[in-house]
């Protein structure tokens, strides 16, 4: 195994959802940081991200997640803290019509993908007897919503992996945790273009969310900072809501 790397951090969909937050709360605190993405197969994405973030490696994601831990093992050592963020078009459509392939396609993108990582991660944490991993789901599941079995069941399993995965790595003093957002700014799920710059927008925000904004992505990346160099480990196996204190139940009619 190539000498172990305490200051590398592995950021995957780096792009988008808690992506760029993720990266640079990283960089703020002097990791290097990898930062990997399908769009950076393409070489002009890869280059113009190159020249906004100079002393970030990036890497094209790889077909499966063993591949991705085996060429940056290989390349640049084991990973201190992988944050695992996970992203996919969260489309809402009645169960009875509801196509296979879109169950398949989410339940690939946010369950079999983070659970394939953990599982090439975990041989190599072991043996090291370090390491800390930060899964970015959602609470979306604490209200679920007409339409929304699909995403649900998605979120709910990722969050289930990461209370198993925590019991089997707390005896190897290995942190295992979470950040579970909903209405975060990001352009996958919350674009500024209608949330932020249209009054019905606002107005529906506004309304759903006790703090009556947006989360911000550097608020995110505060939580990131915290489990990503916390010195202990005894804090793990915890799903963190970012909401904003949503979900509120509705007023009670007097």
């Amino acid at each position: 195994m190539p000498t172990p790397d305490h200051s590398l951090a592995l950021v995957t969909d780096a792009l988008s959802f808690a992506g760029p937050p993720a990266v640079q709360a990283l960089l703020a605190v002097g990791f290097r940081v990898i930062a990997v993405d399908t769009a950076f197969r393409e070489p002009t994405l890869r280059d113009d991200y190159r020249r906004q973030h100079p002393s970030v490696v990036t890497m094209g994601e790889p077909e499966s997640s063993h591949l991705l831990v085996a060429q940056v093992i290989d390349a640049h050592g084991l990973p201190e803290v992988v944050v695992s963020n996970d992203s996919h078009p969260a489309r809402h459509v009645p169960i009875e019509v509801a196509p296979l392939s879109e169950l398949h396609a989410s339940l690939d993108r946010l369950l079999v993908r983070p659970f394939q990582l953990a599982q090439a991660l975990t041989p190599h944490l072991k043996q090291r007897g370090s390491g800390k991993l930060i899964f970015i789901t959602s609470c979306r599941t604490a209200l679920p919503q007409l339409g929304g079995a699909i995403p649900d069941m998605a979120r709910a399993g990722a969050n289930a992996l990461v209370r198993s995965l925590s019991i089997e790595l707390a005896p190897f003093g290995i942190p295992v945790n979470a950040i579970a957002p909903n209405f975060l700014y990001s352009e996958a799920y919350f674009p500024k273009a209608v949330y932020e710059e249209t009054a019905a927008g606002r107005a529906f925000i506004q309304a759903t969310v006790p703090r009556g904004r947006l989360g911000r992505p550097d608020e995110l990346g505060e939580l990131i900072t915290y489990l990503a160099t916390m010195k202990g480990s005894f804090h793990t196996g915890t799903i963190i809501p970012f909401a904003g204190a949503w979900p509120v139940a509705a007023p009670r009619p007097f």
